[in-house]
């Protein structure tokens, strides 16, 4: 390890992965180190049963930015997969997004008009000022039946809070779709890569040198001079060694199983709303895909409050969070350095169209 790169990339991820292509075509040297034994970073997958498996849950490419759409479709080729979810309640089943087919099986209603008139008088029923909570700021927005039945008991699971303790700007809007399009997205480009995700890291970190199970902080003692500069998409109150407090995060652990048929349930994605259910949703990989294998994979997720050793998949974004990470912000501001990005640099939920164009944007304001 005596080269000095241009670049030490920590991540193999979305937005490592992209920095490091970028800055490769543009005649740079890159190192791109990940602790995980694999390249990808959340949205890697495994080959089960001639299905690919989402490793870290279920990964729906979707995008208004045509050119991060086109830049994507370089590298691999997009089926068309459109992700139209469904929900259970007790023994209830619902379309996902709230759309007309939703209020119909709730209310028995067939136009957007009699949809709009039931929720606007369960509104007002409520009659609620300045929502002082999640869960009035949700009854605000939908009404009473939308969110006993399809947002209580699911939110309370993601977050491990009751809805009462949540604050309202968790929830800003919950989109009220007055057609019967079960399209969750409303992005015009959205599919699954045909070959894989691993194909489209594979595919950007072509001409990076990459070590794998590699942990930045005990890699960087042995090698303080490797790179003139670092790209670090781990989180930012790590880097600084926690100086102001931990950040909070949410986690996912995942139950998958192969089970001997197949078509298990019939979607690819299938929410489970009530509490009492322990997991929030039940993924079978082969739908992603159109498959047509024998045999068919599914993967229930649990939500649970992170702690150290475990995988930080989300950021808790409430007031208290906000503000220690804007601290740690003024921190890396002042490292000429480092270049924070991704999901845990920037302390923020990315959708995967998202990252790759905080990536694209970084390497221009650096390279030009």
């Amino acid at each position: 390890m005596q080269q000095k790169y241009d670049y030490l990339i920590v991540g193999a991820g979305l937005f490592g992965a992209v920095f490091a292509h970028e800055a490769v075509t543009r005649g740079k040297t890159c190192l791109v180190i990940d602790r995980r034994g694999h390249i990808g970073g959340n949205i890697h997958c495994e080959e089960v049963e001639g299905i690919q498996v989402h490793c870290y849950g279920a990964h729906i490419f979707h995008t208004s930015d045509k050119e991060v759409w086109d830049y994507a479709g370089r590298f691999v080729t997009f089926n068309h997969f459109v992700n139209s979810p469904v929900a259970i309640y007790k023994d209830e089943l619902y379309n996902l997004p709230f759309n007309m087919n939703t209020f119909s099986k709730l209310w028995g209603v067939r136009t957007p008009a009699q949809a709009q008139e039931k929720i606007q008088e369960q509104i007002a029923e409520l009659d609620i000022g300045e929502p002082q909570n999640l869960e009035e700021q949700a009854l605000k927005l939908v009404g009473r039946d939308v969110y006993e039945k399809l947002v209580k008991g699911y939110t309370e699971k993601q977050w491990g809070r009751d809805c009462r303790e949540l604050p309202a700007f968790i929830i800003k809007r919950l989109p009220l779709r007055f057609t019967f399009d079960n399209n969750y997205f409303s992005d015009p480009y959205q599919g699954i890569p045909t070959e894989g995700y691993d194909a489209l890291a594979e595919r950007l970190l072509e001409g990076s040198d990459v070590r794998l199970r590699t942990d930045y902080f005990e890699f960087i003692k042995e090698h303080p001079s490797i790179a003139h500069k670092t790209v670090f998409t781990g989180m930012i109150d790590e880097f600084f060694g926690f100086r102001l407090g931990h950040l909070e995060y949410r986690t996912v652990s995942f139950e998958t199983e192969v089970l001997d048929c197949s078509n298990w349930q019939g979607n690819a994605v299938v929410n489970y709303t009530e509490r009492e259910v322990p997991y929030t949703r039940i993924i079978e990989h082969k739908h992603f895909g159109f498959g047509r294998q024998p045999k068919t994979v599914i993967s229930r997720e649990y939500p649970a409050e992170w702690t150290p050793g475990m995988e930080p998949y989300y950021p808790v974004n409430n007031e208290k969070n906000q503000a220690l990470y804007e601290a740690y912000r003024r921190l890396a501001e002042e490292r000429t350095d480092v270049i924070f990005g991704g999901r845990l640099g920037s302390y923020r939920y990315y959708d995967m169209d998202k990252v790759i164009r905080a990536a694209l944007d970084a390497v221009r304001e650096e390279l030009g």
